[in-house]
């Protein structure tokens, strides 16, 4: 199949099941509303968590993906990235949003689309760190955590929370990094890359 046909299977796709529709711009709306206030509201995670185990119980994709299925993909995205909201990497609005997204991928497609989520986050953190020239304050903080992580390690303790990270270089909005991820994934899912 030629990536054409498959961008036009897609579209296609957009058109008779809103499914991917809805999670698209539910995606798009969570990271804008993150970039203009670094927050993502419940509304829209457990509203289109909720749109997705329904639509998935009354419309499921196949036989084997109903509303169990969303249910695991939601658990997915939640359990995938509790451990960075955990360690205060991350928001609790992007945990809930890949939560969502998992309600709408299922339980095999999340962990996929969290690889490319990453994927994600890492080139945003790149471009960050090069447009706002905090390279070396990088190299700094890392060293910093590196050693703490480091000692603890050693002496066999719990690491403390480092004071390194108060030092950061900034803040990003983690939504668009889930957002860009998640349908890049679909779309390259779709053509075949995936």
């Amino acid at each position: 199949m030629s990536e054409f046909s498959a961008l036009l299977d897609l579209l296609r796709m957009l058109l008779v099941d809103p499914r991917t529709a809805v999670l698209f711009a539910l995606l798009i709306a969570g990271a804008l509303k993150d970039c203009l206030s670094m927050r993502i509201p419940n509304s829209l995670t457990y509203g289109g968590a909720t749109f997705a185990l329904i639509y998935s119980a009354i419309v499921p994709f196949s036989t084997h993906a109903g509303f169990w299925w969303a249910v695991g993909g939601l658990f997915a995205g939640l359990l995938l990235l509790l451990p960075l909201y955990m360690l205060r990497v991350m928001g609790a609005g992007d945990v809930k949003l890949m939560a969502m997204a998992g309600a709408f991928l299922g339980l095999s497609e999340t962990p996929l689309a969290v690889l490319w989520v990453f994927t994600a986050g890492g080139l945003f953190a790149v471009v960050h760190v090069l447009v706002h020239r905090q390279l070396g304050r990088l190299a700094h903080t890392l060293r910093e955590v590196a050693g703490q992580l480091t000692l603890s390690a050693a002496a066999g303790t719990r690491p403390a929370s480092p004071t390194a990270l108060k030092q950061s270089v900034g803040k990003l909005p983690y939504g668009m990094a889930i957002a860009a991820g998640t349908i890049s994934y679909v779309v390259a899912r779709q053509i075949g890359y995936a």
